[in-house]
């Protein structure tokens, strides 16, 4: 037997008003509190500190795993929440990205896997 972490089992941040927030989160990327996941890699990967990533002063960027990020995008967007796509970060290797920000500001990023 070997003594190892083997999942996230949680994500836990602070938040000004919890409710709007969890709601926010159900209704624009269907997380809810408990919230059952599609089997798939997940990165874990301390940043420098001053990387450029993600925007400063924030500790964490949270990165979902999207099955098509095209429609997510035009919900999103009918929604009022700005987007950002870059064409660089998109790779026939690596897949789609972009990125959001939730009401209270922590940065969001949304990947879309390549094809297999």
């Amino acid at each position: 037997m070997v003594g190892k972490a083997v999942g996230i089992c949680g994500v836990f941040f602070r938040s000004r008003d919890t409710a709007a927030l969890g709601q926010w989160y159900e209704t624009h990327l269907g997380v809810t509190g408990f919230w059952q996941q599609e089997a798939g890699m997940t990165v874990f990967a301390p940043f420098k500190a001053d990387t450029d990533y993600f925007p400063p002063g924030r500790q964490w960027m949270i990165n979902f795993r999207v099955d098509d990020l095209d429609a997510l995008l035009q919900k999103l967007r009918a929604a009022g929440i700005a987007i950002e796509t870059r064409a660089e970060w998109d790779t026939p290797e690596t897949g789609r990205f972009a990125r959001i920000a939730d009401p209270e500001g922590n940065p969001i990023e949304l990947w879309e896997p390549p094809a297999a």
